[in-house]
């Protein structure tokens, strides 16, 4: 071989490893990755231009305790690059306050009286003698920080104290991609520090070695072509809100646009296909039967835009190989895995500027479906007979996974939850279903668990943020919520129907029927039916017998959502978010002979016969075995590793007693008492609860039982009465009737003399006593937002 090849061989090859070491990557920005040194330079063609900034997490912690899961959004933003002298700084201007003027001078005095944020400081990097290219920065220690906020939340979840490790981090060139509209860069980064939480120990290898993956986004933003659509609180979506100065004083400073994906007909006036249709993309990691089942579910949408007027116009497909699920250009609906059960949820990159979605992505919870197994495998001796009975709770699984998938995009594409769906004949998917389980010859059926298809006001939702108006827009808005109200369609959101304490008739989280009150009823025949057929056809053949309780504490709390939207007609109040110029609903208490029977449904969860646990099912149930420990997915206990039937009948006792003396509760009743002259005042209620659960002398088993409830009911009296931001009049109600009851003591010994006597004997060092928890409840089925 001549020294002439080899040197010619030598200059290829060092030339080749040049090209590997520095990787010129042309797109949105173009930017150099050199892989040798570590470190990525940007080129920078033109200053103060504005696009979007998005910082997520590709790799996550595997904890839903931490909540810091893979493929996680973080903050969009709207920033530019301004030059400063040999300084390039990245400012994120605010728009939360504008000026929507043609007069430049009044923009800029608002710009000017709130901050802008520097998000970051560059120096540009020196040009060669006679360079006329891009400005250069080096943006690798902008890349190389924790942008997501991990150190904070760990700290947050006091599962201890870490910082950036540097010398353990570095740059993920796999993900280090550039396209015409996006640059997208990724980092490996390791926390180190001293853990001390259960929660980081359960799921890192080494916990005070923390490594994950976070992901930066430039992305261009759209062009000025979308027209925001307005929002109004009857229409189920979310918003995007600002202050405009400019506004004229007679109108509302504050402007509210729904949060929508831009969707435009081919052929305008017409039923027509998109320009653009929107598509989601499966996540490639899902397995089947579940990929099949979130596929499908996902595409129940297209119903709800073909009912606006469009074609084909919302796809679903699996992701293309090699596609980044963090790449802007996918909607993603991703499959998530967890070290314990949790929330699913549903976020998007959005324009912050008019609220049009540019990316969704959805997270699902993998353990999700096992929950949903698990309740289903409750209700039925399924593995009596065969091992390999899985089909009916694998229905159940997927029909719950369908309602999910359809549910988490809904948020995705713009939609609210709507938590009076379950009393509206199913009307949405973007209600919290509890399975629908029917009885049919003493077996529980599952086949119409969850609804199949988009609802009613699922599609009406739809057509109101993208149905095609040719006309007054405003005014074909208006029509259609109008049209809403005239079909029965009901709206109530999470405001109205998460708090403990809420009072809306029809807003309930994880509830089913027209009638909560009939529909408890109805769930605790079937609970007292199930329970009759508990026993080891629940389980299959070689599992540990202590599995068991796991699979009955869904059965015996099978009723604790429906307790929740019971309570909500005690002192409740029916509402509509009504505007002006509406049929106006007034607002009124919920009638007296309702309340009444709302509070003898409730009652009847506190009965002896409803707590007890047949003496069968506790005889099947050891402790834990080896290699398993009692956890938050089992009853806590009082008398050590056994299943504890007492503490078991506490956490639900508990938890209805809860809802019965929650003081915004007790607040409207005073109020309803003194205003509307209801017969229920505060005190004829507080000993309605006191009869119905006030113990004898006896040491029986559902005596025991009310002892305890007794027990509890004092307790929890005198911890509100404690309470310093509750109502004066609740505040002295239940001092009197505390004060009645001690008086009226004639038996030494009774539960009313030792804690009251207790208690009013030194009240500062009277120790409350707080009742034993449910196990883990809410997401039920495993799996949000």
């Amino acid at each position: 071989m001549s020294k002439l090849y080899r040197l010619f061989t030598a200059i290829l090859f060092v030339s080749f490893i040049a090209q590997l070491n520095a990787q010129q990557k042309k797109g949105f920005f173009n930017f150099e990755a050199k892989s040798n040194s570590s470190s990525v330079i940007l080129d920078i063609d033109e200053f103060d231009k504005e696009f979007l900034y998005v910082n997520s997490l590709s790799a996550g912690v595997g904890s839903n305790d931490i909540g810091l899961d893979r493929g996680q959004l973080g903050n969009t933003r709207i920033v530019k690059f301004v030059k400063a002298g040999n300084k390039v700084l990245l400012v994120e201007p605010n728009y939360a306050y504008r000026a929507n003027s043609d007069n430049p001078l009044e923009k800029e005095a608002v710009e000017q009286a709130f901050a802008q944020s520097v998000l970051w400081g560059f120096t540009a990097i020196p040009k060669k003698t006679g360079s006329m290219g891009p400005t250069q920065i080096d943006i690798t220690k902008f890349l190389m920080r924790d942008a997501h906020g991990v150190v904070d939340r760990l700290s947050q979840r006091n599962q201890g104290s870490y910082k950036l490790d540097e010398s353990k981090s570095a740059l993920y060139h796999p993900r280090i991609k550039n396209f015409p509209k996006n640059s997208e860069f990724e980092v490996t980064l390791t926390f180190t520090g001293k853990a001390k939480g259960a929660y980081v120990r359960s799921v890192v290898p080494t916990p005070n070695n923390i490594t994950v993956r976070q992901h930066h986004s430039f992305i261009e933003l759209p062009d000025d072509d979308y027209v925001p659509r307005k929002f109004d609180p009857r229409s189920g979506y979310g918003n995007t809100s600002y202050y405009d100065y400019a506004t004229p004083i007679e109108e509302p400073i504050k402007k509210q646009f729904i949060n929508r994906h831009r969707l435009v007909k081919k052929n305008p006036g017409t039923v027509s296909e998109a320009v653009e249709p929107i598509i989601y993309y499966i996540d490639a990691g899902c397995p089947e039967p579940i990929k099949s089942a979130l596929m499908e579910g996902a595409s129940w949408w297209n119903q709800a835009y073909e009912a606006a007027g469009f074609i084909n116009a919302f796809q679903v497909k699996e992701l293309p190989e090699g596609a980044d699920p963090m790449d802007v250009r996918y909607n993603m609906i991703q499959w998530v895995h967890r070290s314990t059960r949790g929330w699913s949820y549903g976020a998007s990159v959005r324009d912050p500027r008019t609220g049009e979605i540019i990316k969704g992505h959805v997270s699902l919870g993998s353990l999700r479906v096992r929950q949903d197994f698990l309740i289903a495998q409750g209700l039925i001796n399924a593995y009596e007979n065969s091992d390999d009975n899985h089909g009916p709770m694998l229905e159940l699984a997927l029909a719950r996974l369908r309602q999910l998938s359809a549910h988490e995009v809904g948020h995705t594409i713009g939609l609210s939850h709507n938590f009076a769906a379950s009393t509206n004949e199913r009307a949405s998917v973007m209600d919290y279903p509890h399975p629908l389980i029917e009885f049919t010859n003493a077996k529980a059926e599952f086949k119409n668990a969850y609804d199949v298809g988009i609802g009613a006001w699922d599609k009406r939702a739809i057509m109101y943020g993208y149905q095609e108006f040719l006309k007054d827009e405003d005014e074909g808005l208006k029509k259609l919520l109008e049209e809403n109200e005239a079909m029965g369609l009901k709206f109530i959101s999470d405001r109205d129907a998460r708090p403990v304490g809420g009072m809306h008739p029809d807003g309930h989280l994880w509830d089913n029927g027209a009638d909560p009150i009939e529909e408890i009823k109805r769930l605790s025949t079937l609970r007292k039916e199930a329970m009759k057929n508990f026993g080891l056809g629940n389980i299959r053949s070689e599992t540990p017998l202590a599995y068991l309780e796991n699979v009955f504490v869904p059965l015996y709390l099978s009723h604790r959502y429906q307790v929740e939207a019971v309570a909500k007609l005690i002192g409740g109040m029916d509402y509509s978010y009504a505007v002006k110029n509406d049929q106006v609903k007034e607002v009124l208490p919920i009638p007296q002979e309702r309340q009444q029977s709302a509070i003898q449904a409730l009652l009847a969860t506190l009965e002896p016969d409803f707590l007890m646990i047949p003496k069968n099912i506790i005889g099947l149930i050891p402790p834990q075995p080896p290699g398993s420990n009692r956890d938050r997915e089992l009853f806590e206990n009082h008398s050590g590793f056994n299943f504890d039937p007492l503490a078991a009948a506490e956490s639900s006792a508990s938890n209805t007693l809860n809802f019965l003396l929650h003081p915004e509760r007790l607040a409207r009743i005073v109020q309803q008492a003194a205003i509307y002259n209801h017969k229920m005042d505060l005190k004829n209620y507080l000993n309605e609860i006191y009869l119905a659960i006030k113990p004898n002398r006896s040491n029986d088993y559902g005596n025991e039982i009310k002892a305890m409830e007794y027990h509890l009911f004092l307790h929890k009296l005198i911890a509100i009465s404690r309470k310093s931001n509750i109502s004066p009049n609740v505040k002295i109600g239940i001092e009197r009737y505390l004060a009645s009851l001690f008086n009226n003591i004639t038996t030494v010994g009774s539960i009313t003399q030792i804690v009251l006597s207790k208690y009013y004997t030194d009240p500062s060092s009277f120790e409350v006593y707080k009742a034993k928890e449910m196990p883990a409840g809410s997401p039920i089925g495993c799996g949000e937002h």
